[in-house]
């Protein structure tokens, strides 16, 4: 689940000056309770003199927010971003702009210094890659959508005698990728890489209306509709006849949509990472007050609260996801299932989720269900687990994870 951060934008403000000392990029970190959030103003001058700003809160996946420009020289600056209640003024003192930021009647002291952070993700895989790819489309024609996918073919697949597995990937909430980017950590690239070099083929695909995929309601979409686009993707593999068993890996949402389809026998396994598995309304204020907590914050809130709040009531996704009970989809689903929770994931709590899903599986003998202890959502090992760190952390998933998974999957072979 992605839906934790709602980034205001404004209309960009230009302001003509001569200040071209302060052009260029400028980072610091806001210290907000225990939490450290990164904060990146981007200052540019054209040939006519007009100088521009905008804003980077990398923590929160949040680039180019046109900026408002109040006020700047040779050595003094002044931004604002009205409509979330936000303001920066600083001083240039030797190289760095000594100031304080501003945000709805809160006042935090802000150092910036010139230059970004050098961002690090050695997990993600860099080509040549020792096996074959292939770029695919398939359809979902009910819903008008066109899905473009990468087919990841294992390392010497062109010489196997045997047909291999194939696994769907399937993101999470909100509009992602096929490499369910976020934060430049590449989850599902790092996943379908470690799984093309042991043995086992992967489809990821973007989600509809987003990246090279085209077409499909977005404003009102649930996740049935996303479900409905797997089922499109696990059809297609179906007909290439290449594979002997078709397997199902979500993380988050997807997880759910992955049940969905082991309920409908149309996937010969299942790979849940953080699923939910408990009523939709109860596992989101779980996570809202996990959050809350972390954070510092003693508010807590109730279900019916939670379900009263208008950024829930005005979204359809929300709408329906809060009425959702994927108990009823996981007692259904009657192939295999590994199921897996970071004990400090506080966006799908593992308990009670996993343990939702855990009681409500069948009793079958390669059924699997695994806590990994210090692991976050994204399944990075962390220190508090809140969202916040994902931008900090350079692994993106832990190898313990990729190994179980692999391992796993070729048990049900």
């Amino acid at each position: 689940m992605k839906k934790l951060f709602i980034t205001s934008v404004i209309l960009l403000f230009a302001l003509t000056i001569s200040a071209q000392s302060l052009n260029g990029s400028w980072t610091g970190e806001l210290k907000i309770g225990p939490t450290t959030l990164p904060l990146v103003l981007n200052i540019s001058t054209d040939d006519k003199g007009v100088a521009t700003c905008t804003m980077d809160s990398p923590a929160q996946g949040a680039k180019d927010i046109p900026t408002k420009i109040d006020y700047i020289s040779n050595d003094s600056l002044a931004v604002s971003v009205t409509m979330i209640g936000a303001s920066f003024q600083g001083r240039l003192k030797g190289e760095e702009l000594f100031g304080n930021f501003s945000q709805n009647g809160f006042q935090i002291p802000l150092i910036l210094k010139k230059g970004k952070t050098e961002v690090h993700r050695p997990q993600n895989p860099l080509p040549p890659y020792p096996y074959t790819t292939e770029e695919v489309t398939f359809t979902n024609d009910a819903d008008h959508a066109t899905l473009a996918g990468t087919l990841t073919y294992p390392v010497g697949y062109e010489s196997m005698k045997k047909k291999v597995p194939v696994v769907l990937l399937i993101t999470g909430s909100g509009q992602q990728n096929r490499d369910e980017e976020i934060f430049e950590h590449k989850p599902f690239l790092v996943i379908a890489d470690y799984l093309a070099r042991h043995g086992i083929a992967t489809l990821r695909y973007d989600d509809r209306a987003t990246g090279a995929s085209v077409g499909g309601e977005v404003r009102n979409a649930t996740t049935v509709d996303f479900f409905h686009d797997a089922v499109s993707g696990i059809n297609y593999l179906r007909n290439k006849k290449k594979f002997c068993k078709i397997g199902a890996l979500g993380h988050s949402e997807g997880a759910n949509i992955a049940f969905m389809l082991g309920s409908r026998k149309l996937a010969s396994f299942v790979v849940s990472m953080a699923g939910v598995g408990v009523k939709g309304d109860e596992a989101l204020t779980a996570q809202v007050n996990r959050i809350l907590q972390l954070s510092g914050q003693p508010t807590v809130i109730t279900v019916e609260q939670y379900r009263q709040q208008p950024e829930v009531i005005n979204n359809p996704w929300l709408r329906w996801f809060i009425d959702y009970d994927p108990r009823a989809d996981i007692v259904s689903t009657q192939c295999p299932v590994f199921a897996i929770n970071g004990d400090k994931d506080c966006q799908v709590l593992s308990d009670p989720n996993l343990n939702g899903i855990g009681k409500a599986l069948f009793k079958g003998r390669k059924n699997l269900t695994k806590e990994y202890p210090s692991l976050n959502h994204l399944f990075q090992h962390c220190q508090t687990g809140l969202p916040t760190e994902y931008h900090s952390i350079e692994e993106t998933i832990s190898p313990e994870v990729l190994k179980d998974i692999v391992d796993w999957i070729m048990t049900v072979q």
